[in-house]
């Protein structure tokens, strides 16, 4: 898929956009609606960036994750629910218009090669403890895990759907891309908006598992469970 050279981006204080991650937004803003129909009637992408936290304006973080509009609902008031996935990181660099909607230029963050016995070792890690973490019972999931159509979003108010902690398991289990596992497991079960950033913002694979290892860890003994 060709990537546009500039794109819309929507600032929010607490949401990451992870490559292949699913993210429900409800588009009420009248900047952010022109927005929507702007991106409909083009490449059907943009950005989402985290609002830079010690900042009043609005100051979107550098680093954000690049969506592809999966479906968009659009009510009568004006108003819209979409489902956007992730595409992959992104860098933005120069402001090209900060009215009605901000638009910057950007540039992807691939990730480098990582050695692949490590690596290994490393995702053996996270996926033990995202079995220590999780719990019986629906999972409002972030993963890909089936196509959701316009119908099937229309019917959930464009919320992708639930599942059960065993089909979240058997799907992180089956992934073969380490890369997928650490940024996927990152959206879900890190509650800490500066955390998911810290782990957007980390574009080598092993210092990114092991930021994500560290971050379950301490979750895990904040809730009582070393």
């Amino acid at each position: 898929m060709e990537l546009p050279p500039q794109v819309p981006v929507m600032t929010l204080p607490s949401a990451t956009l992870f490559p292949q991650a699913l993210l429900p937004l409800y588009i009420f803003e009248p900047r952010y609606r022109q927005m929507l129909r702007d991106a409909l009637d083009t490449h059907r992408m943009f950005t989402v960036a985290m609002q830079k936290p010690d900042r009043v304006r609005e100051a979107p973080c550098a680093v954000a994750g690049l969506g592809l509009i999966r479906v968009s609902v659009r009510h009568s008031d004006g108003t819209s629910h979409l489902i956007l996935q992730g595409l992959t990181r992104v860098e933005l660099t120069e402001t090209i218009q900060a009215k009605p909607y901000r638009v910057h230029r950007m540039h992807a963050l691939a990730t480098p090669p990582a050695e692949v016995v490590a690596v290994d070792a490393l995702v053996a890690k996270v996926l033990e403890l995202v079995a220590r973490c999780l719990h019986t019972g629906a999972f409002a999931s972030p993963f890909p895990l089936s196509s959701v159509t316009e119908g099937q979003s229309k019917k959930l108010g464009g919320k992708p759907p639930a599942f059960s902690v065993k089909e979240v398991l058997r799907y992180l289990e089956g992934l073969r891309s380490p890369e997928v596992v650490a940024d996927l497991v990152s959206c879900a079960l890190l509650s800490n908006p500066l955390e998911r950033q810290s782990i957007l913002e980390t574009v080598e694979l092993h210092p990114r598992l092991g930021k994500l290892i560290h971050f379950l860890m301490a979750q895990l003994a904040q809730h009582g469970h070393e």
